[in-house]
């Protein structure tokens, strides 16, 4: 889960452009699937996100990526919403939900499952206490695979 420098750099270098057209820079990942390269920017406001925003989003950081050129690989460039089940990624993300429900996904299994949903109680760069049905639970953050918020339905 942790961030490459590629991803360090974007936000460092898209974060002031974004938040002044009135979103957050939620997180950025640089990915490859299959051959392609994918920078994908994850933004969100208050009221949610839709196709108009990640336009807009698009069109005033292209031009900035495109003057610092310092991705090598040829990439394809998405904005999109953070989504109503955001990934847990960084610090601030865990931080922000400290009192909410979230699922964790185990590399190797605690209480004999590979999956938790429950009330994250703390969190810290060592480990996080989920509280699931009544009990809690501290998980080595090495041991998370991956972490995302859960929207009850």
């Amino acid at each position: 889960m942790a961030e490459s420098s590629i991803e360090k750099k974007t936000e460092e270098l898209l974060r002031n452009a974004v938040t002044s057209l009135g979103y957050e820079l939620y997180d950025v990942e640089y990915v490859k699937e299959g051959k392609e390269y994918h920078l994908c920017i994850y933004i969100d406001k208050i009221g949610g996100i839709d196709i108009n925003d990640c336009e807009k989003v698009n069109d005033a950081i292209n031009p900035i990526l495109d003057e610092a050129d310092y991705i090598k690989e040829q990439y394809f460039l998405e904005v999109s919403s953070a989504g109503l089940e955001k990934k847990l990624r960084k610090k601030e993300h865990f931080e922000k939900q400290i009192g909410n429900k979230i699922e964790v996904n185990l590399y190797s299994k605690i209480d004999n499952k590979k999956n938790l949903q429950g009330i994250l109680k703390e969190y810290n760069d060592k480990f996080l206490l989920l509280e699931v049905d009544g009990k809690n639970i501290e998980i080595d953050f090495e041991q998370v695979a991956n972490a995302k918020t859960v929207f009850d339905w």
